[in-house]
């Protein structure tokens, strides 16, 4: 049995949903949560940028004994998780573009992916699509500005709304029945979106399927716990209101985040 925390991070809030799933999956695991909500979002930067900023992410998780760290975050993963594999002797967890599943389950042939410009471009995503998306018609859309409104708790706004049916009804009208979420900020926009799609369009959220990666890299490595009295921790490079705000919401709980500074 390890007691030592697992490691959470992600360029904002967005990783909530993915802390989620975990926390559920896990309750006897201690989670460490950090957003950068300072540098959000990752999606348009630079891989050199996002990897230094992954990196001070990890040395913070580390300096607090993370045993495992999970990168909850689609860009961060693209870009940097082979650096910080290569860097840091502690096993990393990843997000992977849930395009199998969405391969796997079409019945139309055709999938869409919502995700950002950093996750399209990273070999992440353009190998798990050349592996089990062959002959299938891949429908990709940049979710430009939706990061924003969740950092921002407007995931109900008017604006939200609008462009998710910017991004949705060119998949809906191409005959898509699968559409992934390729980014961990997106799932808050589930409820909006299953209003927006038919019933007949499935909605794949990666995340419980990180959770249960998560949990079965424990058991391997016989590091998992057996805690029994497990409080949180959530940590924010930016403004705490969001992330306060969202995991009350999530938890029905208060576990005020702490501000810190990297640099």
């Amino acid at each position: 049995m390890n007691k030592n925390p697992i490691g959470i991070f992600d360029s904002g809030v967005g990783g909530l949903t993915v802390w989620k799933h975990i926390h559920q999956l896990l309750p006897n695991e201690k989670l460490i949560y950090l957003a950068d909500s300072l540098h959000c979002p990752y999606g348009a930067k630079s891989a050199e940028e996002i990897i230094e900023l992954s990196r001070a992410n990890t040395r913070f998780l580390l300096n607090k004994g993370c045993k495992l760290i999970v990168v909850a975050c689609n860009t961060a993963t693209a870009s940097a998780i082979e650096t910080l594999r290569a860097e840091f002797s502690v096993p990393f967890v990843g997000m992977e573009p849930a395009v199998k599943p969405a391969a796997q389950n079409t019945n139309t042939g055709k999938i869409g992916i919502l995700a950002t410009k950093g996750t399209f471009e990273g070999r992440l995503f353009k190998e798990t699509s050349q592996k089990y998306a062959q002959g299938i018609d891949t429908l990709i859309q940049i979710g430009e500005g939706l990061v924003e409104l969740v950092e921002n708790n407007e995931m109900d706004s008017e604006k939200g709304r609008k462009l998710l049916v910017s991004y949705i009804n060119p998949m809906i009208d191409a005959g898509v029945d699968q559409i992934v979420l390729g980014c961990t900020h997106y799932p808050f926009f589930i409820p909006l979106l299953k209003q927006l799609v038919p019933k007949s369009i499935q909605i794949i959220d990666p995340a419980p399927a990180i959770a249960l990666r998560t949990k079965n890299i424990l058991l391997e490595l016989g590091t998992q716990s057996s805690l029994t009295t497990v409080l949180p921790e959530f940590y924010s490079t930016g403004d705490t209101k969001v992330i306060d705000l969202l995991v009350t919401k999530i938890t029905g709980k208060s576990y005020p985040a702490t501000k810190i500074d990297l640099t």
